[in-house]
């Protein structure tokens, strides 16, 4: 059982894992995709198009609790006694989460009425995995030293989606002061499953009035559950053209908004905030959903092994002891119907701007002295959030922007979040005469040794972009 459980660790450390926070992109305003993280920002874009399937590739990746070099790095110390550590220093509110997103279309144009309208076509895979402790002590030491201990089914939570969206957005200036912005979306949902608040306890106890057997075990007020869509029936024809007709309006649908702002306080000083995916997926096709609830004790089964030569299975009593358990704890399969609440993500920011005012030649443009919002530098805070099963997931970021040439901007961001205390990372803003080209890397203390990274994220993208004139 050891063996399994290592290899499950090592599988997850070296699998790519992510998260959902682009504080790089946030305020950036140079690149048309900030208005995704904030469809209330500033933007002076007379029109943009983003490269088909290039406008925006985006991984972000980061493990709450654990990095690859904590197990496999060259320390000198025994890889057991490193994972044995690890095991028993991680809580259950640590977590291993994938995101990734792949824009298809992206473009935008400002009306007459100086509405700047945008929309476009993106897919995104997101999954988290909390770390589900007790079972992992249980699966690690055995329960022998742990009688009546109470180990904790109900830190199993985990979450997956496969999904388009559509979405069209409006951004406005309604005064000097303040712009504000809102987001239409259409989700079409590919593949789907989740396995949240689940409740039950595994004991270990001596037995008593039992002349056969020493130890009882018993499962108590089990209620847990697993959701799912789209899964079910995957191997019932190909896998890509499935895929890809639910991708087209074809699987679960749903509907949400993004909702942004920003408002000069001064001339300087900016404040901003956005909430992003505020809205459910209606699971009404292709679901499969399982659960089960009950108590149930086991005195003891009796270990038969048969030689091989009697044609027998030579481990006989799994069989038994897994009919016995769902004898006792009733797992139901239904295909109801059932609605699933988008992960919610908040944005706030505080930005101060200094230095010289700048027009696109890079000289005083005196049409915005009174708003500042050209100025060659700045400095800012910004706070994320996204609801999680557990609880709200939070990261604190403080960045400095500076325009260096008429052509290129650039972002320094330091982030405190669940994975790090020292996240360092840059992203630049590229714009050739109408071709634009962005690049944003995190983390980058850890680019000598990404092994000791608990996050790594990278964006880029490519568009075609119409300044004003």
């Amino acid at each position: 059982m050891k063996h399994v459980l290592f290899l499950v660790m090592a599988i997850s450390l070296s699998g790519t894992l992510y998260s959902q926070n682009k504080q790089i992109l946030y305020g950036f305003e140079e690149i048309p995709q900030s208005l995704l993280v904030n469809p209330g920002g500033k933007t002076q874009l007379q029109k943009h198009f983003g490269i088909p399937l290039f406008s925006q590739i985006h991984i972000n990746a980061g493990a709450s609790g654990i990095s690859t070099y904590d197990i496999f790095g060259a320390t000198g110390e025994d890889i057991t006694a490193k994972v044995d550590a690890k095991i028993f220093e991680m809580q259950d509110t640590d977590f291993f989460s994938v995101t990734q997103q792949l824009e298809i279309l992206n473009f935008g144009w400002r009306t007459q009425s100086d509405f700047y309208l945008s929309g476009g076509i993106y897919q995104e895979f997101d999954f988290i995995f909390y770390y589900p402790r007790d079972l992992a002590i249980l699966g690690w030491e055995g329960n022998r030293d742990y009688l009546d201990y109470e180990f904790d089914l109900g830190q199993l939570s985990t979450t997956g989606d496969l999904l388009t969206v559509y979405h069209f957005g409006v951004n406005k200036e309604l005064t000097k002061k303040l712009t504000v912005g809102l987001r239409a979306k259409v989700y079409s949902s590919m593949l789907s499953y989740r396995s949240v608040n689940n409740k039950g306890v595994f004991v270990t106890s001596i037995a008593e009035d039992d002349d056969e057997n020493v130890y009882e075990h018993r499962l108590e007020g089990i209620d847990m559950s697993v959701e799912t869509s789209g899964i079910a029936d995957l191997d019932e024809g190909p896998i890509g053209g499935k895929l890809l007709g639910r991708a087209l309006f074809g699987g679960n649908l749903g509907v949400g908004v993004d909702v942004g702002a920003t408002y000069d306080i001064t001339d300087r000083l900016s404040l901003s905030a956005s909430a992003l995916d505020i809205g459910a997926i209606f699971h009404t096709k292709n679901t499969e959903n399982y659960t089960a609830q009950g108590d149930y004790t086991l005195d003891g089964i009796e270990l038969l092994f048969p030689p091989l030569s009697a044609g027998g299975d030579t481990f006989p009593y799994y069989d038994d002891l897994e009919d016995e358990i769902l004898e006792e704890v009733a797992v139901d399969t239904t295909t109801t119907s059932y609605t699933q609440m988008r992960p919610v993500k908040v944005n706030g920011g505080l930005q101060y701007r200094f230095g010289r005012i700048l027009a696109g030649t890079g000289v005083c443009d005196c049409r915005n002295m009174g708003r500042g919002s050209e100025r060659e530098q700045a400095i800012g805070l910004q706070f994320f959030s996204m609801a999680r099963p557990k609880g709200w997931q939070m990261a604190g970021t403080f960045y400095y922007y500076r325009r260096i040439f008429d052509f290129l901007t650039a972002k320094a961001t330091y982030t405190y979040d669940a994975y790090e205390t020292s996240n360092v990372g840059v992203g630049v803003s590229t714009t050739f005469k109408k071709f634009n080209f962005y690049l944003a890397l995190d983390n980058l203390l850890r680019y000598g040794n990404l092994a000791k990274a608990k996050s790594v994220s990278l964006q880029f993208g490519f568009n075609i972009k119409v300044d004003t004139e």
